[in-house]
């Protein structure tokens, strides 16, 4: 647990892109609300784009003194590349994670640092009460309830880019594509403590554009991606095999029936289009099988690289007093035993 009295810096990282504010504005907010916690703090921007606007603004708060960095990509790559090169070059005990617009209150966000100073190695904003049109309450019902279903996390809002986590998580956690919004969850993973904190929404948070159908499409295979990350990285011969398994049952008992009913019915086969489909999938299924297989063997080889657990402590005994010590590890905060 970090100990309020220890050494505590934060860096904020805001990631920029075509959906922004007015930035100057937006972070005179945010510094309002960490300057009330008394703990050192910098702001790292990342402008995942060209904004000239927004550039000029910020170079104008450098040059007023302010503390910040920002970072600029050559070309939008997307908000989790924006969050790994934001990372990189944070240098906090917590990271902490804002939205270049108003999506919650700003005096809210106090409240994630008291969450890991509670215990917490993630804590997720929860805005709440939340204002929203039906539709958009039932999408991201529906949305959470499948993800809680393949993850057995209990989370209500993982849209809300409002984080904060220790710093050992963005060492242990890798984000790629559209995987900012599963961060809580990659944690979870990993074996770090997650928690979610509600927030109020702040008044500001409107979406008026729409999604298109691609982008719903793209919502379910990100579930899915997430689904076999989470439960069979190392277990893929589950994954596969378990449909290769179906598929080939299926074909089996078709192929079966169709041989019963030649052999014992003298039908014709030779213009039965289910003799063809029988056989695709058994090959099929034994295809799939395989793919597990050669995954399995894959992660045999590289067993010893993965690491998806975290040590809370260490606890030895010492020759010379006879009683327990506790040796932090790695990366850990120190926990003292008396």
């Amino acid at each position: 647990m970090l100990d309020s009295n220890s050494a505590i810096n934060i860096s904020v990282v805001i990631p920029v892109g075509s959906r922004h504010g007015d930035v100057v504005a937006l972070y005179q907010d945010y510094k309002a609300a960490f300057e009330k916690l008394a703990y050192p703090y910098e702001f790292v921007f990342v402008l995942d784009g060209r904004f000239a606007e927004v550039a000029a603004g910020l170079e104008t708060l450098q040059r007023q003194g302010e503390p910040l960095v920002v970072v600029s990509l050559t070309r939008a790559f997307g908000e989790s590349t924006a969050l790994m090169a934001g990372f990189e070059r944070a240098h906090g005990s917590i990271v902490v994670t804002l939205p270049a617009y108003y999506q919650i209150e700003s005096a809210e966000i106090p409240k994630l640092i008291d969450a890991l100073l509670a215990g917490a190695d993630v804590a997720i904003g929860r805005r709440w009460p939340r204002s929203s049109t039906r539709f958009q309450s039932l999408r991201r019902t529906l949305f959470h309830t499948a993800l809680r279903w393949m993850t057995n996390l209990e989370l209500s809002d993982l849209g809300c880019s409002a984080r904060a986590m220790r710093r050992r998580v963005i060492e242990e956690v890798f984000l790629y594509g559209d995987q900012h919004r599963f961060l809580a969850v990659l944690a979870h993973r990993q074996g770090f403590r997650v928690t979610e904190v509600k927030v109020r929404q702040s008044p500001q948070d409107h979406f008026e554009g729409g999604y298109r159908l691609r982008e719903y499409a793209h919502r379910v295979l990100d579930i899915l991606t997430v689904l076999f990350l989470v439960r069979f990285t190392k277990k893929p011969l589950r994954f596969f095999g378990m449909i290769g398994l179906l598929l080939a049952g299926i074909g089996a008992l078709l192929l079966l029936y169709l041989i019963i009913a030649r052999l014992g019915f003298a039908q014709p086969l030779a213009d039965r289009p289910a003799l063809l489909l029988s056989s695709l999938l058994v090959v099929l299924g034994l295809q799939l099988f395989a793919i597990g297989l050669l995954g399995e063997l894959v992660i045999f080889t590289h067993a010893r690289d993965i690491k998806d657990y975290q040590v809370e402590s260490v606890i030895q005994f010492t020759d010379s007093a006879a009683r327990p010590t506790s040796t932090e590890a790695p990366g850990k905060d120190h926990i003292a035993v008396s």
